[in-house]
């Protein structure tokens, strides 16, 4: 066998190495969800996706002659570095075979990269950021993933620590399936809160989405601003989030909450795709078009993907009031069995308990590493 190489992509076949990957160290995985192509295409695209706008990243593949066995993407968030004042370089879009040589070649060339541009530590998985894709699946593997998160195989702990990765946090997931129902206390709490004067909830109009989506922005980034590892929303990211969502969102489960007549939280609740991504494998097209129309009814599924209440709104007991609304609302649908929550941090210890009260069970755990440089 030809010794390993690793390669830095450039374009055309080493872009297609790079997205295909994943399809070759899943193939007998059955809790994978293939991504659309595409997309993954357009996500790493510094011409086309808003958030190279102000970052900037280096694709490498790991080869044995001209076979490809991982792959790992290298990334500098100006916009994170300037909000946090801080140098950090971070990885992401990490696929390997259990290749421990392969692992460290590609954790050593990125590592290299961010050293050179200036930065003092890397941290990873992010692809690309906090705002997208992050963490790597440490607890959970037996189920496929919800929209957005992420799933790799076990042994890719093994590799990331073998090159010198330390624990930085661990993100969690919770789900609740069958009986949407909060316990009688917070039940009476929530009605008591929604009877408050000044507090309303609104859901968002689909027909102003443009203005809808830039108040989310600004609730989102003002609730999470003080959190481990956030970097604000650009409107750039924002609008183009909002473009991905439009198609399959549900309306009825994306909603404000106003207090006094301001803005005081948002909630938006996704159907959980993946299941129908699983049926596309990667590819839209006429059969996807088909397979589409076929299948729809498997998503029965949801992932409440975005809270966020702003900060000096905390004490209102709005978390309360939000589960209180979503169980209702799906109640009355009938049509999705499960809900994912989060992820959250570990450490939250607050909405954490909150979430287990509401009915809901841990479920997956995800690792942010980190390593000095």
């Amino acid at each position: 066998m030809a010794g390993l190489k690793v390669v830095t992509v450039e374009g055309g076949s080493e872009v297609r190495d790079f997205i295909d990957l994943p399809w070759k160290i899943y193939s007998e995985c059955p809790q994978w969800v293939p991504p659309l192509k595409k997309e993954v295409r357009r996500v790493l695209d510094h011409r086309r996706h808003p958030f190279w706008e102000f970052s900037e990243r280096i694709l490498f593949l790991a080869r044995y002659g001209s076979e490809t066995v991982g792959r790992i993407a290298g990334i500098i968030d100006g916009h994170y570095n300037r909000f946090r004042n801080e140098k950090m370089g971070s990885w992401g879009f990490f696929e390997c075979a259990d290749d421990q040589e392969a692992a460290a070649a590609l954790f050593s060339s990125v590592e290299t990269w961010v050293r050179r541009k200036g930065m003092t530590f890397i941290r990873g998985p992010l692809s690309p950021s906090t705002n997208y894709e992050v963490g790597l699946l440490v607890e959970g593997f037996n189920y496929p993933p919800a929209m957005m998160m992420t799933y790799n195989l076990p042994y890719y702990l093994k590799l990331i620590e073998s090159c010198g990765f330390t624990k930085e946090k661990d993100l969690l997931t919770f789900r609740i399936e069958g009986a949407y129902q909060l316990p009688d206390w917070m039940n009476r709490l929530a009605e008591r809160i929604a009877q408050k004067k000044g507090v309303q909830i609104r859901h968002v109009s689909p027909k102003d989405a443009d203005s809808e989506f830039a108040l989310i922005r600004e609730i989102y980034n003002d609730a999470w601003s003080d959190n481990w590892g956030f970097v604000p929303l650009s409107d750039n990211e924002m609008r183009d989030i909002q473009n991905n969502v439009k198609n399959f969102a549900d309306p009825d489960l994306a909603f404000f909450i106003y207090y006094e007549d301001e803005p005081a939280a948002f909630c938006l609740v996704f159907p959980d795709i993946n299941p129908l991504l699983k049926r596309l494998n990667g590819r839209i097209g006429i059969m996807g078009l088909l397979k589409f129309m076929l299948y729809r009814r498997e998503i029965n599924g949801l992932r409440l993907l975005m809270f966020g209440i702003k900060e000096k709104y905390r004490q209102l007991g709005l978390p309360m009031l939000a589960f209180h609304h979503i169980y209702e609302v799906v109640r009355e649908k009938r049509k999705y069995h499960y809900m994912e929550l989060g992820w959250t941090l570990e450490d939250n210890e607050s909405i954490n308990s909150l979430i287990e009260e509401a009915g809901a069970n841990k479920y997956n755990k995800y690792r942010v590493f980190r390593k000095s440089l």
